[in-house]
């Protein structure tokens, strides 16, 4: 979105910047704070949320912050008036950030569900436009969310830099040239359902970043999260449950003779990964166009011959691009990536698979831990066998012994009371029309 930095630079010049609260000070979000500070010209940190405001005030200090550009505040007009201060405020009450005048986007940067619930609902609330660093609290509840967010009048968006942000950017480019994007997908280096976070320790430790995280990468629960927001946000389908999920050594454009075009076209377009592909990690779009005259051009341009034509971007960087989220929301009202909100609901779900033989008793844990994975599902089938979401796994006690890679259903396990998450999920799957989701919805 190169407009962005036209946008911001006038913002810069009226003294106006766009004033972002930023909500989980982790490791993605240093990283975005720092380039915000040093190198995004009209914008600005307003406030920092974090259950520790030590965490805080580290994450700030290795943003660049001096300690005397920080401050603490209990409540929205402490936050107002150290922004008017010309500090960044830091608190432990989320709510008090999603409330400030000062405070123009919200960026949910915690990964964390039930959390996320709450902090969606509060900012929207609020009337501030949300960005998600959450993709699993958007993958469970972010169409019911997304309706919340409009009806409120502000954008609900996940992040550019990001997998399904790039796919999304890259399907939008792909359509705007005339052309039916039938596979969007992404590139993977490793793929291990089997790993946990004990066997990523290391490789979270080199990295300053969560076991868990980096184990969500390693065993695929992530990449069937980000397949099932692009699915949801540009209506397309699963070939099956897990995606086809290939090995394929070869370069991203040998992906077009990989595909059935008749299965894409039944299905109306599907997401995929693929591991070990060239060049990576990236992703891909793979399109179609039914006019022989374009056809030709596109061979002369040298894609080829169709029927599939190969796009793709070799890079996904995260952080680094999160500003233009910020700035599509607050100056544009343009989302990145977001459920459609039709009557179908979602297209595709993700679900949870034992990694490991459970007994009756257990207590599910964590994404990117020891006890399940997730993978994507075409949403009819979810609700048809009561599919247990992934996002909602984590403290359900098992009430049957599980065997590994056996799927997981609400009838498996008794959900924890009093969680907004199941609330707002149940809301969701309400409003949603069964004859119209999934394989039925074409």
């Amino acid at each position: 979105m190169i407009i962005t930095d036209t946008l911001l630079a006038r913002r810069q010049a009226e003294g106006r910047p766009v004033r972002v609260g930023v909500v989980g000070p982790g490791f993605m979000a240093r990283g975005m704070m720092n380039h915000i500070h040093h190198t995004t010209p009209g914008m600005e940190i307003a406030a920092v949320f974090a259950r520790s405001v030590d965490k805080a005030h580290a994450a700030l200090e290795y943003a660049g912050y001096a300690k005397g550009e920080t401050t603490d505040a209990d409540n929205a007009a402490g936050i107002d008036q150290a922004v008017a201060a010309g500090q960044v405020a830091v608190t432990d009450d989320f709510t008090a950030l999603t409330a400030a005048d000062s405070v123009d986007v919200v960026v949910d940067a915690t990964g964390h569900v039930e959390f996320g619930a709450h902090l969606a609902l509060s900012a929207i609330e609020n009337g501030k436009h949300l960005v998600l660093l959450n993709a699993e609290v958007d993958a469970t509840i972010g169409t019911v969310l997304a309706r919340r967010a409009a009806a409120a009048g502000v954008v609900y968006s996940g992040m550019d830099g990001d997998q399904p942000g790039v796919q999304m950017n890259l399907i939008r480019f792909v359509r705007g040239l005339g052309l039916t994007p039938v596979v969007a997908g992404n590139i993977k280096g490793l793929q291990d359902r089997f790993r946990n976070p004990t066997t990523q320790e290391g490789f979270a430790r080199k990295w300053g970043q969560d076991p868990h995280m980096v184990t969500s990468f390693a065993d695929g629960s992530k990449v069937n999260v980000e397949q099932a927001l692009v699915a949801n946000a540009a209506d397309l389908s699963v070939h099956r449950r897990g995606c086809l999920g290939r090995d394929f050594p070869g370069h991203v454009d040998d992906l077009t003779t990989e595909y059935d075009v008749e299965e894409l076209r039944a299905l109306g377009g599907a997401v995929d990964y693929v591991v070990g592909t060239k060049p990576g990690p990236g992703v891909y779009v793979l399109a179609t166009h039914d006019d022989p005259k374009q056809q030709h051009y596109l061979n002369l341009y040298k894609l080829g011959e169709g029927p599939l034509y190969s796009f793709y971007t070799p890079y996904h960087l995260c952080h680094f691009e999160v500003p233009a989220t910020i700035a599509r929301a607050a100056l544009l009202g343009d989302s990145c990536i977001a459920p459609l909100l039709d009557d179908h609901g979602p297209r595709v779900e993700v679900v949870t698979v034992a990694k490991r033989d459970l007994k009756a008793g257990e207590t599910l844990d964590r994404i990117g831990g020891y006890t399940y994975y997730g993978e994507c599902e075409k949403a009819s089938v979810q609700r048809a066998e009561r599919l247990l979401p992934l996002g909602l796994a984590e403290g359900c006690v098992l009430t049957r012994d599980i065997a590994t890679d056996e799927v997981i259903s609400y009838a498996d396990v008794t959900v924890p009371q009093g969680r907004l998450s199941d609330a707002l999920r149940a809301e969701q799957d309400a409003a949603a029309s069964p004859a119209t989701v999934g394989e039925g919805q074409r």
